[in-house]
């Protein structure tokens, strides 16, 4: 993007919540505010990528490139920081933890960079922590995190302490044994219940990690695959007349294979 055009979008916002002449709803907002739009476009975003749209792509991120704008916008009438100082801190990340960007880098393997990165990721929180006087690898894993993410980084984190488990075979097994667990559960109320099953989730993010699969990805990959096997059910109900009142539990399962059957041959 030019320079003068980025320029241009800063003034907008400027603008946008000047006290004379800008607008009530973007002067009414707060950085508490406009939090849930920022969740929503990164989510729009990683939609777009999914979809291989790459003209929803750019859209996508101009929309969030809009809530940084106005983010730092806030901060900046705050006189905590301005645009300039969060692309100076995240040029100042890049420079310290990629090891690419070191003088004399040679090329490097993905997973030597990516090594590199923790270690100096694992570095800063050490020091982090030492001057607030407390915490350990996991106390910065953001307690607002979608409860799959931030299970993913915990055990991640854990992982880097040597904590997991070191297969699939072996991560799958502890599956099985947490699913043992919720069985045994059902006659036992709802607090046990609720407790197994979140042992049991937690178990399938663990998995996911041996796997080097990412749990939100799977997941959504999942409701994309039932919402089309779903739709295709709704589509030969109303083909044939019927109401949803008058399919029984086997005549759905039976569609329901037929549906799947549709969707791995198309």
């Amino acid at each position: 993007m030019p320079e003068s055009s980025l320029s241009y979008l800063l003034g907008l916002l400027a603008r946008l919540r000047d006290p004379q002449r800008g607008s009530d709803w973007e002067r009414q907002q707060t950085l508490f505010s406009l939090a849930p739009y920022t969740l929503e476009e990164a989510y729009e975003v990683v939609a777009a990528i999914e979809s291989g749209n790459l003209s929803a792509l750019r859209d996508e991120l101009g929309d969030l490139l809009l809530q940084v704008v106005f983010q730092a916008q806030l901060a900046h009438e705050q006189g905590a920081f301005d645009f300039a100082d969060v692309v100076a801190a995240i040029i100042a990340k890049l420079e310290r933890r990629h090891p690419g960007l070191a003088p004399g880098a040679g090329q490097l393997s993905a997973a030597e960079v990516d090594a590199h990165w923790q270690r100096v990721k694992a570095q800063e929180r050490q020091e982090k922590a030492g001057a607030a006087g407390s915490g350990g690898v996991l106390a910065d894993v953001e307690l607002a995190l979608p409860a799959s993410v931030r299970a993913h980084k915990l055990q991640a984190r854990a992982a880097g302490m040597g904590f997991a488990w070191k297969t699939a075979e072996a991560a799958l097994a502890k599956l099985e044994e947490e699913l043992g667990e919720l069985g045994a559960s059902l006659e036992q109320g709802y607090e046990r219940q609720f407790e197994e099953l979140g042992d049991l989730y937690f178990a399938m993010i663990q998995l996911a990690a041996r796997l080097e699969i990412d749990p939100e990805q799977a997941l959504r990959a999942a409701n994309a695959k039932f919402t089309r096997r779903f739709e295709t059910m709704e589509a030969r109900l109303q083909r044939e007349g019927r109401q949803p009142a008058e399919m029984s539990s086997e005549r759905w399962q039976a569609w329901w294979q037929d549906a799947k059957k549709a969707d791995s041959e198309a």
